[in-house]
C-alpha cells in the first residue's frame, strides 16, 4: 500500500487529536478559575478580615517598619484579600504618615 494514501487519515487523526487535547486544557483552566473563584467566595463569606487594621497612633514609624507594612499590604494584595483601591489607599496612610 502507498504511503500517499495513509497520510490524510493519519493527518486527520492528529488534528483531531490536538483539538481534544486544546478543548481539554481549556475547560481544566476554567474549571481551576472557578475553583479559585469558589475558595474566594467562602472565604469572605467566613468573614475574613476586608482591611488590615490600622497601623497604632503610637508615634512615628520607622522606616523598617513602614517597609514592613507595605510588604505585608502587598501580601494581602496579592492573596486577594485586598482590592487595589484599598491597597492604594492604606499604603498612602503609610507613606504619608
Amino acid at each position: 500500500m502507498p504511503l500517499v494514501g495513509r497520510r490524510r487519515p493519519l493527518m486527520r487523526a492528529a488534528m483531531v487529536g490536538g483539538a481534544g487535547y486544546a478543548v481539554g486544557k481549556r475547560r481544566a483552566a476554567s474549571q481551576q478559575h472557578e475553583y479559585e473563584q469558589d475558595a474566594q467566595l467562602a472565604d469572605m463569606q467566613q468573614g475574613a478580615p476586608a482591611a488590615p487594621p490600622a497601623p497604632a497612633a503610637a508615634g512615628p514609624m520607622s522606616e523598617a517598619d513602614r517597609v514592613n507594612a507595605l510588604k505585608n499590604l502587598k501580601d494581602l494584595l496579592d492573596a486577594g484579600a485586598l482590592t487595589q483601591a484599598e491597597f492604594d489607599a492604606q499604603k498612602q496612610k503609610l507613606l504619608n504618615g
